[in-house]
């Protein structure tokens, strides 16, 4: 069988399109895709920010400096703190403290109190009070020797009653004072609310 050269137009046409669509079908998909080129604003964006990335580098040293300076400052602050192991330990110390004060005043205590233990914000509180009969100075004395305390103490309550008529001229006072603890040692608040709503 010989075939017309009409025949060998028409295989020669259908090879080149087989060839073509092959070629097509299998030719990677990624290396016929355009590029894409960043804008002109995106380098200003781009500038912009690592200006603003520099400045905020260079406060890193002077919020540091603050940072330490803020840290020893706290730390000078709480070495003021109650030092106990139990609040109502460091109550009994808050005590002790109040009577000692007296004592170097010369006041005679003629009672005692142990207040409460409760959380005040970041730390927490002991409270103690004393009964006691002295002369006026000699109170006005033991106010400033509780406020020069190196402890973290301060008279929270006084209450003065009237002066004996003896001759020495004493007075009676409750002096109700406040020390500061740390959080630890403190109650939970929200904790006792719900125990206390499950009684």
């Amino acid at each position: 069988m010989t075939l017309q050269p009409r025949d060998r137009r028409a295989l020669a046409t259908l090879g080149v399109s087989a060839l073509l669509s092959a070629i097509v079908y299998f030719w990677p998909a990624g290396a016929s895709a355009p590029k894409v080129v960043a804008s002109v604003d995106s380098i200003n964006i781009e500038e912009k920010r690592l200006a603003r990335l520099r400045d905020a580098a260079a406060l890193i040293p002077q919020k540091e400096q603050v940072l330490k300076t803020v840290t020893a400052e706290l730390a000078k602050r709480e070495a003021g703190l109650i030092q106990a192991d139990t609040a109502p330990q460091a109550r009994a110390h808050v005590l002790e403290v109040l009577r000692r004060l007296c004592d170097g005043e010369g006041i005679q205590v003629r009672s005692t109190e142990l207040g409460s233990i409760a959380p005040l914000d970041a730390y927490g509180s002991v409270s103690a009070a004393v009964q006691v009969e002295c002369r006026i100075e000699q109170l006005v004395n033991l106010l400033a020797a509780i406020a020069s305390q190196p402890e973290l103490i301060t008279t929270t309550d006084l209450r003065i009653t009237a002066a004996n008529d003896s001759k020495d001229k004493l007075i009676g006072a409750r002096i109700a004072v406040t020390g500061v603890i740390a959080r630890r040692l403190a109650p939970d608040s929200n904790k006792d609310k719900r125990g206390a709503g499950g009684l």
